[in-house]
């Protein structure tokens, strides 16, 4: 007989300013994510990613489109973790996370996500999406002289 699995529900939130990404990198593993945790008893998703990311940085958002659902299994769990486009309101980016699972915080830019250890290397190619790569040239009308 197989044992059921135990459901984790979470959220997550990209945060986009100058053409870099919000990342936190997490003392345990050394390893690169955005802002994510776990829902609390009687939040939405949307709530729990504003109080994550408050938490892990310091800063109140805006939470706008949902851009991406990820289910997987982690263990004996079933993990599911909802992703979505945040605009920052207030605050200034500082150490606040009470689980002090949080050993750094910075913005990363297209190359650096190329290079940094991610702690969810799935979520890359998600990511890549909201910035330009750098010398980026956007193709013109080529039957224009």
């Amino acid at each position: 007989m197989t044992k059921a699995r135990k459901s984790w529900i979470g959220a997550a939130g990209v945060v986009v300013l100058d053409n870099k990404i919000l990342m936190v990198k997490e003392k345990a593993t050394k390893r690169w994510s955005v802002p994510s945790g776990e829902i609390e008893n009687g939040e939405t998703v949307e709530q729990a990613c504003v109080r994550e990311i408050h938490e892990e940085t310091g800063l109140s958002v805006s939470v706008g489109k949902a851009i991406h659902t990820k289910n997987m299994v982690i263990g004996n769990f079933n993990v599911t973790t909802y992703y979505f486009y945040c605009t920052i309101s207030t605050g200034e980016i500082m150490y606040t996370d009470p689980d002090d699972e949080i050993e750094e915080i910075a913005w990363q830019n297209y190359d650096d996500l190329l290079t940094i250890e991610h702690d969810y290397p799935e979520d890359l190619e998600l990511l890549l999406t909201f910035i330009t790569p750098p010398n980026y040239i956007p193709e013109v009308n080529k039957h224009v002289l």
